[in-house]
């Protein structure tokens, strides 16, 4: 965020006549303690363009990290490479990383991932998406399929991907950059 956060704050500042942290009071930082509280919020962000109605389900809303694990499009180090050159970004030093994958079982060694199968976190995604609110204008609709009907997907074979993805992001970056050479 540091990273991002001065260029941005650099701007913005310039364009406002101001001075000062650009995020000043304005966002709060909260430690997820538990995996219900990290789902909670990441469902809460998978959902935001379809509660504001910009989109009617996960799969097509864009800038969401639900529709880059479920299509895989986007790549970090591309991207922090454009910002450099357009000198958008001044440094970047710290490691890139995929999205974080999801662990499907509780092992006995160490776990990388969230400990949860991506296949249900689809269907908590789909089933509160549904949920109409008051507060927003948008939700999936109730008669619409179920996400793993609508993305065309086995159960059995999403589970095996989903806790590969490490692996499988791997193989898709290899691919791209083949294509791009």
């Amino acid at each position: 965020m540091k990273c991002l956060n001065e260029p941005i704050a650099r701007q913005a500042n310039r364009e406002d006549q101001c001075t000062g942290h650009f995020w000043e009071s304005r966002f709060k930082s909260q430690p997820l303690d538990t995996e219900e509280a990290l789902l909670s919020c990441m469902a809460y962000v998978d959902l935001n363009p379809i509660r504001a109605a910009m989109a009617d389900t996960p799969e097509t809303s864009d800038h969401t990290s639900i529709k880059e694990r479920i299509k895989p499009t986007f790549s970090l180090a591309e991207a922090i490479q454009r910002q450099t050159e357009q000198q958008a970004l001044n440094d970047f030093s710290v490691p890139l990383k995929p999205l974080l994958g999801f662990e499907g079982v509780i092992r006995n060694n160490f776990q990388r991932g969230i400990l949860f199968s991506f296949e249900d976190y689809l269907e908590l995604v789909d089933c509160t998406g549904r949920i109409s609110r008051d507060d927003k204008r948008g939700a999936i609709d109730e008669k619409a399929l179920p996400i793993l009907e609508r993305l065309n997907l086995d159960p059995g074979q999403w589970c095996e991907r989903a806790t590969r993805f490490e692996e499988t992001y791997q193989d898709y970056r290899k691919s791209r950059r083949r294509r791009a050479a």
